[in-house]
């Protein structure tokens, strides 16, 4: 069985307010947008609310959301060894240095690093009990955030706005 996390952790849920305001008036722009380009700056606004409400909770964990990802990454390989490439490819921030995010979960006790014993060349990553932990707590409050920001939109929408995105993508 697992050790609990033995500090004492206080959770603020945040309400967030929604307004049917659009983008122009949310950053506060006289000028006519091009609609691509609205479309863009929307995207890319929403995304930075969204991010905003994840780290409210997480910081008191005093993790980043790049860190939050990599445990999330490791957590979902069920006890199996992942290798840095393997954290890598599945970054949502494609950007981000995973050496050093996986040196700091090390050093916070969530992640440990060890040489493979087949092939001592290769370094292999396993997310801890206290890492696991720190999931357990967050989930709960991560997915109440969740449903927080998506609350304006139906099933239907959800599943558009999904389509769309991943259209978008690709």
């Amino acid at each position: 069985m697992r050790q609990k996390l033995k500090q004492t952790h206080t959770f603020v849920l945040t309400t967030v307010v929604y307004t049917n305001m659009g983008i122009e008036e949310e950053i506060k722009s006289d000028l006519s947008l091009r609609l691509e380009t609205k479309t863009i700056i929307n995207i890319i606004f929403t995304s930075r609310i969204i991010e905003e409400g994840l780290l409210s909770h997480i910081k008191q964990f005093d993790i980043s959301a790049q860190q939050y990802n990599v445990l999330r990454i490791l957590r979902g390989q069920k006890g199996a060894a992942a290798n840095l490439s393997t954290v890598q490819e599945r970054m949502v921030d494609k950007s981000s240095n995973t050496t050093r995010l996986i040196d700091k979960l090390i050093k916070k006790n969530f992640v440990k690093r060890q040489v493979c014993k087949k092939n001592r060349r290769k370094i292999e990553l396993f997310i801890t009990p206290q890492g696991l932990d720190v999931l357990e707590t967050l989930d709960p409050i991560t997915e109440e955030n969740n449903k927080k920001q998506l609350a304006n939109l139906t099933k239907e929408e959800l599943n558009t706005l999904n389509t769309l995105l991943d259209k978008l993508r690709n």
